[in-house]
């Protein structure tokens, strides 16, 4: 409520009240000075506490609407920390996400880096010359190493890289087959004898391999080679009776009919 709103019908009231005490002669005769006197200060009494009852509610008004305001300032600096809490919480929770994503990635690579380096021990399956067995990384790439040097033409490389294979790796699948390979660079290298000791050696360790019957009939060149035509006429004849089937065999069979 507002003060000029209330005071304004209490001064018309007034001014009414005297205008019509005071309208006439004939009027203001009807009251005695003493009542007159009496009248208006009932009336300017009553005015009075209406004014202060009208100014009673403005303040009370005026004190509402102060707390009021308050009340919402205060509520507003409230939500003004929820919203920087929230903000900050948010934050944080955005920094674990990328924290958490960081530790997974990490454990993904450390855990592939431990399997590359296992696999690199880890034994593998391989198929040569017929046979399947099972070798270490290192065994099979020492191998292929060493045959990719022999397929070059560096027949005393390959000589020192398969001999150097079959004493560090004395039971390995590839042994057959390195005996064979090693045997033919030594008799590239006209070192006959030992060519023969290591093919003989791949015929006692695996006499069905799929490279024995070429290891008999390269034992018989060897011996061909020294000129021990005797003892190449038995290898020969041996590697027709043990493996009649073989590519080897017919050749073997050539071999007999010129030595005779």
């Amino acid at each position: 409520m507002r003060t000029g709103v209330i005071a304004k019908p209490v001064k018309s009231l007034l001014a009414l009240v005297l205008a019509g005490l005071f309208a006439s002669a004939s009027n203001a005769a009807i009251f005695e000075d003493g009542e007159a006197r009496r009248a208006i200060l009932e009336l300017r009494q009553r005015v009075d506490s209406m004014q202060a009852a009208q100014q009673k509610v403005a303040d009370e008004h005026r004190q509402d609407t102060e707390q009021l305001r308050r009340i919402l300032l205060d509520l507003q600096n409230q939500i003004e920390v929820l919203r920087v809490e929230q903000a900050k919480l948010r934050g944080q929770n955005e920094q674990l996400i990328r924290d958490v994503a960081d530790l997974q990635r990490r454990q993904k690579d450390i855990a592939q880096g431990v399997d590359e380096r296992l696999s690199k021990f880890e034994p593998v399956k391989v198929t040569l010359d017929g046979q399947e067995f099972q070798a270490d990384p290192a065994e099979k790439r020492d191998f292929e190493a060493a045959l990719a040097v022999f397929r070059s033409g560096k027949f005393a490389e390959a000589n020192t890289a398969f001999a150097s294979f079959v004493r560090q790796y004395p039971r390995s699948g590839y042994g057959p087959s390195a005996r064979f390979w090693l045997g033919n660079a030594q008799y590239a290298q006209r070192d006959y004898k030992e060519a023969i000791g290591n093919f003989k050696q791949l015929l006692s360790d695996a006499p069905s391999h799929a490279r024995a019957p070429e290891a008999a009939l390269s034992i018989a060149n060897c011996q061909l080679e020294l000129k021990d035509n005797r003892a190449a006429r038995k290898t020969l004849e041996d590697l027709v009776r043990v493996y009649p089937q073989s590519e080897a065999a017919t050749a073997a069979k050539e071999r007999l009919a010129r030595l005779k």
